[in-house]
């Protein structure tokens, strides 16, 4: 049971609360011990709100995650876990969550709470609303990157990331609704009701669109912001955007994957690879000069 409770829990799924950590990275403070601390117990928080979320939400979904070809071996689906005791851990998740929430600071556990409870009213019945669901979706990453925010001392945090965030949030959502379209074939609407809302063409043009306004925000971003080196050094890093975006892009039509994004960070080595080079990248243009300073 106590397998069938972590699998329940999703952990594969927690790299989606690394947005958390935008604020402490861009707003140049990784070198700032209290910063890091504050973000990474904020980090741990959120995974564990986030999994109640899915137990209560593979609870919901019981049904139709039973007719589905993979979901019919989730835990709770499957049996292995009962209900009452993935609600009960849900309801255990919460309070700690929340209460650990209200320790750091009142509007980071406001914000935690406005998580829960949107996707609450999402697993009920915003999930069944065609454009809207991904919207929701969407929003759970800026919340995500709004109480990484809340958790430290914020000088100059460009608001072009909230667009950014926004932006390539819409962008996953409808690949993975196209994934699961395409993947699920005639039987999609079975697995899950809003399928039935969308088309592989429809979904083809909003991936256009919100693809390439990703690129042209972060653009904007890399030589607007004001914390940002002068230089416009930053914009050396959009490559490695462009890449990781086109890269999504012909896994989910021409690998047919994407149904689960947070598996291809895992597992896609050149998403990986691209995400490594920005990293490095990141880190090179926001503290070379204070490094180079230090070993001077």
């Amino acid at each position: 049971m106590v397998s069938a409770l972590i699998k329940s829990m999703r952990p594969r799924q927690w790299t989606k609360n690394a947005f958390i950590l935008a604020a402490v990275i861009f707003d140049r403070q990784l070198t700032q011990i209290n910063s890091i601390f504050r973000t990474f117990a904020g980090l741990l928080i959120f995974c564990l709100l986030s999994s109640s979320v899915y137990l209560i939400n593979d609870v919901l979904d019981i049904k139709s995650d039973r007719k589905h070809p993979t979901k019919k071996f989730r835990p709770i689906a499957s049996g292995n876990l009962p209900i009452s005791t993935a609600l009960l851990f849900a309801l255990i998740f919460i309070f700690i969550s929340i209460t650990c929430a209200y320790l750091l600071s009142m509007e980071f556990a406001l914000i935690c709470l406005v998580y829960f409870l949107v996707n609450l009213v999402y697993s009920k019945w915003l999930k069944h609303v065609v454009i809207l669901d991904v919207i929701i979706l969407a929003s759970g990453f800026v919340l995500r990157v709004l109480a990484g925010v809340s958790l430290i001392h914020v000088e100059r945090f460009s608001p072009w990331l909230y667009v950014v965030t926004t932006l390539l949030a819409l962008y996953l959502g409808f690949g993975k609704r196209r994934a699961e379209l395409t993947l699920s074939s005639e039987n999609a609407s079975l697995h899950r009701k809003v399928l039935n809302g969308y088309t592989i063409p429809l979904l083809d043009q909003l991936i256009t669109v919100v693809s390439s306004s990703t690129i042209i925000a972060y653009s904007f971003y890399t030589f607007s912001a004001p914390n940002l080196p002068t230089d416009h050094t930053m914009m050396l890093t959009i490559p490695f955007v462009m890449y990781a975006i086109f890269r999504y892009l012909y896994l989910i039509q021409v690998d047919q994957a994407g149904g689960a994004p947070e598996e291809l960070l895992l597992t896609d080595k050149p998403i990986q690879l691209s995400i490594l080079l920005y990293a490095i990248s990141v880190f090179l243009i926001f503290y070379s000069p204070a490094l180079a300073n230090l070993f001077g």
